[in-house]
């Protein structure tokens, strides 16, 4: 097993590159449900934490209301794939808000995005926008092309 610092970096790298992936929730009767997302992850040497905007209000939020964790899978073309598996929290004050909103305007392309191109968030204050903190239980990097090659290593880590 890896630890955090060898592992999370390379996280981060492979997640802003592929960008979107592939989230997993459950809702209270334990029935599977996934889309598509768009997290920004931040590491400041010792923790390592994810952000979603999103709506407070969406069927998402009505899952984790029930059962506040999250599965995300990123995969590239050449196979690589990295893997969070997250508790999840609002971060619904005020400021929270307007730091979730300036982190997704401030992030380094590609992962940064102007959150007004969404038409009902017009503001931090926008009913409609909401900040999801991810804390990471388990990761998992895989470089597929360079595993297939033989060249590349599995990590993994859990909290």
């Amino acid at each position: 097993m890896t630890e955090l610092n060898q592992l999370a970096p390379a996280f981060v790298e492979m997640a802003h590159r592929i960008v979107w992936c592939t989230a997993a929730t459950v809702n209270a009767a334990g029935n599977p449900s996934t889309r598509v997302l768009h997290p920004v992850w931040e590491w400041d040497g010792s923790e390592l934490t994810g952000w979603i905007a999103t709506d407070p209000n969406s069927l998402k939020a009505r899952h984790l209301a029930a059962r506040p964790a999250l599965s995300l899978t990123y995969w590239a073309a050449n196979h690589d794939t990295c893997t969070a598996d997250c508790a999840t929290s609002w971060d619904d004050t005020p400021e929270g808000r307007q730091a979730g909103w300036d982190r997704f305007l401030h992030a380094p392309e590609p992962v940064g995005y102007d959150p007004a191109i969404i038409p009902q968030w017009t503001s931090p204050e926008s009913p409609g926008f909401g900040v999801l903190r991810l804390r990471p239980n388990r990761l998992r990097v895989m470089p597929g092309a360079l595993m297939t090659a033989g060249q590349g290593e599995l990590l993994t880590w859990k909290r």
